[in-house]
């Protein structure tokens, strides 16, 4: 029987179409991501000749607020000399601690009250109770406590972010597809596999969320309990350069070196979540 013309092409013609739409889609991709980096410097960029700009011109005081031009070199005199280094690990050091305290709490007891509808009903309105206290509203009572130390900025920072790990797990282990607990359940997997091979898989995009806004959370009460008790840190460092006399370029580049943080921080946390998260569909694609 010979072949009509409606026939498919030989395998070589079929093989190039197919394999087009991968090939661009790499480059494609980094040409968003080009285009997004060049817009947000850009931006900074803008914000920065208009700060000059408004400084200058008077419509800022220069004793209020030092222009750019004289900001970044006193930030980058602090890099050079090394004066940055100590205060900077100060403030990571309580960070750190306070957020793994947080973590280590808040993971496990929020999928205890996620999984369980007795638990979230007994801790409901507790919870609802504590959450919207302000945790610089501890402080006095955290240095009656534990003094004006590293253990008081633990203290304050654990209490901070434990709200949003926690509540965040709580959602994640709800969200949690019942379909998938009673298919692994009808194959027999213990309530432990399941816990392990479902629930939290599962809930770990939540718990990643919850753990982002807890770092800038952290951040900022670290930094605030630096500068209103006197604990060592880069809020420390803001206060002593407010206190001296025409040092105001030296506390706007602390400033700064707190803001810097807090953006890298935020960066290594969203690519840690990216590649450990990779597999789950909410990250296919590059979505996030």
């Amino acid at each position: 029987m010979q072949p009509t013309t409606g026939t498919a092409p030989p395998h070589g013609d079929v093989a190039e179409p197919a394999a087009a739409p991968v090939a661009k889609r790499a480059p494609a991709r980094a040409d968003s991501r080009l285009r997004t980096v060049g817009l947000g410097l850009s931006g900074i960029v803008g914000v920065v000749v208009l700060l000059e700009l408004v400084v200058r011109t008077g419509l800022l005081p220069h004793a209020w607020f030092p222009p750019p031009s004289e900001i970044v070199p006193a930030f980058v005199g602090l890099v050079a000399s090394g004066e940055l280094f100590v205060p900077l690990g100060q403030t990571l050091q309580g960070w750190v601690l306070g957020i793994v305290v947080a973590v280590v709490v808040a993971v496990p007891l929020g999928v205890l009250i996620g999984s369980l509808e007795l638990a979230h009903r007994l801790t409901r309105f507790m919870l609802e109770f504590l959450r919207p206290i302000p945790p610089v509203a501890l402080i006095p009572a955290a240095v009656l406590i534990f003094g004006s130390d590293l253990d008081m900025k633990v203290f304050l920072i654990a209490f901070g972010t434990f709200w949003p790990v926690l509540l965040q797990t709580v959602y994640g282990v709800h969200d949690v597809d019942p379909t998938a607990r009673d298919t692994a359940r009808s194959y027999g997997l213990a309530p432990r596999a399941v816990l392990l091979r479902v629930t939290l898989p599962s809930a770990l995009p939540y718990i990643a969320t919850g753990l982002r806004i807890a770092s800038a959370i952290g951040l900022i009460l670290a930094v605030t309990s630096e500068i209103v008790v006197g604990v060592p840190g880069i809020g420390g460092r803001i206060t002593d350069a407010q206190s001296a006399g025409g040092a105001e370029a030296l506390m706007y580049a602390w400033i700064l070196a707190a803001g810097l943080l807090g953006w890298v921080l935020n960066g290594v946390l969203q690519t840690a979540e990216r590649r450990l998260l990779h597999w789950h569909p909410s990250f296919r694609g590059g979505n996030r």
